[in-house]
């Protein structure tokens, strides 16, 4: 049976806070079992490591954290929403430089290594609980082609990132070639069912879903970030169509200059 339910308690994390001592002072009374994962927000993990940056201009640490843009769209109340990919290769809205819960002036940026943080709390929590337990750092994206947002996992440790299905048959004899169902993010959209947005509740924990936890060696989130060379939506629409018809009228002058060439031999 799957359960899964909210950690209260934890309070406003500051830079330099242990998190691992913060989470387990609030798993009081109901301690951590074998092959639960704890689902924890990514802005209390990127407090935690100081990540709060001084910008009085959001859009200025939006272009900083970029490594390329994907899309724009000119907003109704005259910003510009901005696609892109990030430093680890996340492609979402503003690069996720998160100005909400935070100080006037400040904004707070995505942890560095969020496989790394993973691990450091899993490896935490192992050690003060001796349970074998799986952490999960998740964070909000927006999707292509659907309204609203889920959660997602940005960072992971001690989780099976995909479930690995190719080579299974369903239901009907078919062969699986191409199902895989990727657990982390599944876990992470899980939690937030209970941690929500406004309860302040940054921790959830996940029980139930044990086959899925394993060594603090295994793949961490980064592993989902899809290759570049399999990205098939690499521009939005309109950068595409913009980049095909640049490309195409280079051609084309290419010609032009070619046949003048040969008509002044």
């Amino acid at each position: 049976m799957l359960t899964v339910w909210p950690l209260p308690g934890i309070p406003e994390v500051q830079s330099g806070d242990d998190l691992a001592a913060l989470i387990l002072a609030a798993l009081q009374p109901t301690p951590l079992e074998d092959g639960d994962v704890l689902v924890v927000t990514s802005k209390i993990v990127s407090k935690a490591e100081g990540r709060i940056v001084a910008a009085d201009d959001r859009e200025a640490a939006i272009t900083a954290e970029t490594a390329r843009i994907v899309a724009t769209r000119p907003r109704a109340d005259g910003g510009v929403t901005r696609i892109v990919q990030n430093r680890l290769g996340i492609v979402g809205a503003a690069a996720g430089v998160d100005a909400s819960n935070t100080a006037s002036g400040t904004v707070l940026l995505l942890p560095i290594d969020p496989d790394a943080s993973a691990r450091d709390l899993a490896g935490a929590l192992r050690a003060a609980t001796g349970a074998e337990v799986g952490v999960i750092i998740s964070d909000t994206l927006g999707r292509p082609w659907r309204e609203g947002q889920t959660d997602i996992a940005i960072g992971a440790a001690g989780v099976h990132i995909f479930d690995r299905l190719g080579g299974q048959v369903d239901s009907a004899g078919r062969p699986l070639i191409v199902t895989l169902p990727c657990i982390a993010d599944e876990l992470a959209a899980t939690g937030d069912l209970v941690k929500g947005k406004l309860s302040g509740c940054p921790v959830a924990v996940v029980r139930g879903m044990g086959r899925v936890v394993g060594g603090l060696d295994l793949a961490g989130a980064a592993s989902i970030v899809r290759d570049a060379s399999k990205d098939m939506f690499r521009l939005g629409a309109d950068e595409a169509y913009r980049a095909g018809f640049e490309d195409g009228r280079a051609v084309a002058d290419a010609d032009a200059h070619a046949i003048r060439a040969e008509e002044e031999i």
